[in-house]
């Protein structure tokens, strides 16, 4: 088996890589990123050296450039972690979003029709809208609110057309807010570490309770890779945990295990497009055998650690 992965010198992909590579000792794998600001080749460590393993530097939206990888490499799969994805910056800017998160998504779904191919999409939670309660299952409609989940959920359209349309064997993911060592500085935990370390108090959004669904990142590669090979093309999986905290309790967590109290939140204006609360049913990923092995607890710990460790201005 050949996979491709796109987006794999990030967060998430990073991780699948070196979890294939552990798991899959006959499979071979070819590491695509475009190395913007959140991509960094050190996340892949160990994978640069594995025999099997080939990283190379492109874009998505570049047909002819993937094109040319899919056929010299005789990929069989591409899994697509490849993607923009803070909500801030969407806001902020869209248009790298509709780039990477549609159009690149697009030039992969032709690539894999007229290559005759199988797709992963790695898609979010956010694409389901807030909901005050109870879970949204891989039936729920979409309903985006800000310009990352809107393009996310428009890719997400895309693969479901490609399938229904042209028979393309495309596979779906949505996953609640992964979490762990390796994410970059303007995400939730190492953000909040950073300004700890630095004696600046938290940021607190409206009034601190808007709800998220927290997964530790190797539970996360754990799922895609069993979806990978269980699934039947034109399905779509959420990958959830169940542990949810508002963004409160999250922050009085973190300083705990940096021995700071309550006393260091701060309250601020709410963020445009800050939705409620999501919660995904992750019941069908689970039916196939699959569900967290490090607690929430376990992996927070492990993540501040980790974080504390690296951004120490005094290291």
């Amino acid at each position: 088996m050949k996979l491709l992965v796109t987006g794999g010198a990030g967060f998430m992909g990073s991780y699948f890589v070196k979890y294939v590579l552990r798991q899959k000792p006959e499979w071979e794998v070819i590491t695509l990123d475009k190395l913007t600001y959140a991509g960094d080749t050190s996340k892949l460590d160990q994978a640069l050296e594995d025999p099997r393993h080939t990283f190379i530097e492109g874009d998505i939206t570049d047909g002819q450039h993937m094109e040319e990888i899919v056929s010299h490499y005789s990929v069989d799969v591409i899994v697509n972690f490849a993607a923009e994805t803070h909500v801030d910056n969407s806001i902020e800017e869209a248009d790298p979003f509709i780039r990477t998160n549609i159009t690149g998504v697009h030039t992969l779904l032709e690539i894999a029709n007229k290559y005759g191919i199988r797709m992963l999409q790695i898609s979010t939670d956010e694409v389901y809208g807030s909901i005050e309660e109870g879970y949204s299952d891989e039936r729920a409609a979409f309903r985006p609110n800000n310009p990352y989940s809107a393009s996310k959920a428009s890719a997400d359209l895309l693969c479901r057309a490609y399938y229904q349309t042209y028979g393309v064997d495309v596979v779906r993911t949505h996953s609640c807010n992964i979490f762990g060592p390796y994410q970059h500085e303007e995400k939730f935990i190492p953000k909040c570490v950073r300004h700890i370390l630095k004696g600046e108090h938290l940021q607190l959004h409206g009034d601190g309770l808007n709800v998220r669904e927290w997964l530790y990142v190797e539970d996360h590669a754990r799922a895609v890779l069993l979806v990978l090979e269980e699934s039947e093309a034109g399905d779509v999986y959420n990958i959830g945990s169940y542990d949810e905290l508002t963004n409160r309790e999250m922050e009085i967590k973190i300083l705990e295990r940096m021995g700071k109290d309550p006393s260091w939140i701060q309250y601020t204006e709410d963020r445009q497009g800050n939705d409620r609360r999501y919660g995904l049913d992750s019941s069908k990923v689970r039916d196939l055998g699959w569900e967290p092995q490090i607690s929430f607890e376990e992996g927070l710990t492990r993540a501040v650690n980790w974080y504390a460790e690296r951004l120490n201005p005094k290291r």
